[in-house]
């Protein structure tokens, strides 16, 4: 069963730096909206299979790079200042296995004859949405248990450090797209700060290629036009 801190104890700290959030949501709402997919997918047709396992392997991808900076950047300085971390890792090895698993099954499915896919697409299903369901459940212990254990530990300009560290680790091309993930999953006030933020901090060519192809990609028209009058972006 998962371990959450009680609901007075998540109020209290409010307002503190949103460690999990951006990239959290970003992960929900991509696992979410893929798993739709698969389950009304026609796997007989070759565009529909291929558009999907080549989704999903990017998708799988991203998560297993969000696990591998959570590990290295949070776990080992959070466990150097007396945090428990030993069943978020554990959570982390079962999300390792299942990659494994669904990577077999991608291939198993792009193998497979014409007339087996629909059974197999099936397969890729239920397992998928096995690996979301324990993936929700860990998010959820992370921003409920974990986070809290940071607050007590950290200091906000520290926490903003470690994740400095997370995102100067990235090469340019897969900090693309984690922002492809995080802003549509966003409200327009996160939006806002984030990109706010990343102009201030990050070199001027850096933010316009976040807006040209992270942002007006993945926002429908009016959600951008409000980003670009909230941000004064010249049209």
């Amino acid at each position: 069963m998962i371990q959450t801190h009680n609901h007075a104890n998540i109020i209290d700290l409010e307002g503190r730096y949103d460690f999990y959030g951006p990239i959290h949501k970003g992960l929900r709402r991509a696992q979410c909206a893929l798993l739709v997919r698969l389950g009304n997918a026609d796997f007989g047709d070759a565009v529909t299979l291929a558009d999907l396992v080549a989704d999903m392997r990017e998708l799988l991808d991203l998560a297993a790079a969000h696990i591998r900076h959570e590990h290295h950047h949070v776990h080992d300085v959070l466990r150097l200042r007396g945090g428990g971390v030993d069943r978020l890792d554990d959570q982390h090895d079962d999300h390792q296995a299942s990659f494994a698993e669904l990577e077999a099954l991608l291939d198993g499915i792009e193998a497979a004859a014409p007339a087996s896919r629909s059974a197999l697409g099936r397969r890729l299903y239920l397992a998928f949405s096995g690996y979301v369901a324990r993936d929700l459940e860990h998010m959820l212990e992370e921003e409920t248990v974990a986070a809290p254990q940071l607050w007590s530990r950290f200091s906000d300009g520290e926490l903003m450090v470690i994740e400095g560290q997370i995102v100067g680790s990235l090469a340019p091309e897969e900090a693309m797209a984690f922002m492809r993930l995080m802003i549509p999953a966003a409200n327009p006030a996160e939006r806002v700060a984030m990109l706010g933020g990343m102009r201030q901090q990050a070199p001027r060519e850096a933010f316009d290629a976040v807006i040209e192809f992270a942002a007006r990609p993945t926002l429908l028209p009016a959600e951008f036009a409000d980003l670009a009058d909230r941000l004064e972006l010249m049209a």
